[in-house]
């Protein structure tokens, strides 16, 4: 019996990006502040579009520190996420058409620390995170985040969370 055709790599493109679409989409407050992914491959770089909204100090201006931590948060927790969803897919264990269709459970934050390095400019924003540690029960991950130059950070994060499933109970 033959083996079929390797199915084509845009279509399978095609349908991660729809996956990844769907996790973002399934959060309101990622909507609210505009935060877009860019995927290539298995690595996520996170964007925070420039919103009047998002300035914090007129007289700089400069991003609300709050707005940066939720930008570094969200990026955190959607990295952490797509990675245990990207193993999953990888295997076949997944349907990408599947994501988000049945409640996803996000990763919770058990600690989240920042280090504002300098002011954010009242420009658009990019974030990558890296999982240092990823378990059944507990991950770290670490968030650097900059603006023009990506050797010159404004802000990057540590952050611990509890897994979904068995940690989160």
């Amino acid at each position: 019996m033959p083996t079929p055709p390797p199915e084509p790599v845009q279509a399978i493109k095609q349908r991660r990006d729809g996956a990844l679409n769907r996790l973002v989409g399934a959060v309101p407050y990622i909507r609210f502040l505009g935060i877009r992914f860019d995927r290539r491959g298995d690595e996520l770089t996170a964007i925070l579009p420039f919103q009047d909204i998002l300035i914090g100090n007129p007289i700089l201006p400069a991003l609300h520190g709050g707005a940066t931590a939720a930008f570094l948060e969200v990026a955190a927790i959607v990295e952490l996420s797509w990675a245990s969803l990207w193993d999953a897919m990888e295997a076949g264990r997944l349907d990408p058409a599947s994501v988000g269709a049945d409640g996803l459970e996000m990763p919770k934050t058990i600690d989240f620390t920042i280090d504002y390095l300098r002011p954010g400019l009242p420009r658009d924003a990019y974030a990558r995170a890296r999982v240092n540690r990823s378990g059944r029960r507990y991950a770290s991950v670490h968030v650097e985040a900059w603006q023009d130059n990506r050797s010159r950070l404004f802000a990057q994060a540590t952050g611990h969370f509890l897994m979904p499933g068995d940690g989160a109970a």
